[in-house]
């Protein structure tokens, strides 16, 4: 009974070493040709300024830090593949309503247009027209000064830029 036991556990433990898993995160579907990728500056189709600098930034530094083997550089000349990128939507809501019915939470939405070209081929290998991307933030109990304001919304930009260069690598590097 004991052999008929440790027969089926290695039968099982060979079986699940063969059916495909790994980490997420440590795999990508690119073509092998692709060793180049060009993350140019995203366009800024809204209102706020200096989105576009953050959001390209942690793209890229998110893409280097993901998976080395590829060079990561800004502009399309001489490059296998480049990722297309707008910010086609920001806006903010409130969230949340104090003792006085003012405001006291919002919740801060970007919507991003991309597309993950082979160059090569001149083929979209991956592309995704309203990723939709939100957080919140808090205001102080006191009341909310310009100074406030400003500090939070920048923090939550910055949260909800890393979170959308996660998203939008994945994609790429996992065809999710």
């Amino acid at each position: 009974m004991r052999a008929y036991v440790a027969v089926a556990i290695l039968a099982m433990a060979g079986a699940a070493s063969g059916c495909g898993y790994a980490l997420a995160g440590r795999g990508s579907y690119l073509p092998k040709d692709i060793k180049t990728v060009a993350i140019p500056p995203l366009e800024n189709r809204t209102n706020v300024s200096r989105l576009e600098t953050i959001l390209t930034d942690r793209i890229r530094t998110e893409f280097i830090g993901r998976n080395r083997k590829y060079e990561v550089v800004t502009e399309e000349t001489g490059a296998d593949a480049v990722l297309r990128a707008e910010l086609i939507g920001f806006s903010t809501q409130t969230a949340g309503l104090n003792a006085q019915q003012l405001s006291n939470r919002l919740l801060v939405t970007i919507v991003v247009k991309a597309s993950f070209i082979d160059l090569t081929k001149n083929e979209v290998l991956w592309s995704n027209d309203a990723l939709t991307f939100r957080d919140e933030y808090q205001f102080a109990a006191a009341g909310v000064s310009a100074a406030t304001l400003i500090d939070q919304e920048r923090s939550t930009v910055d949260r909800i830029a890393t979170d959308a260069a996660r998203t939008v690598v994945t994609a790429i590097l996992e065809a999710f």
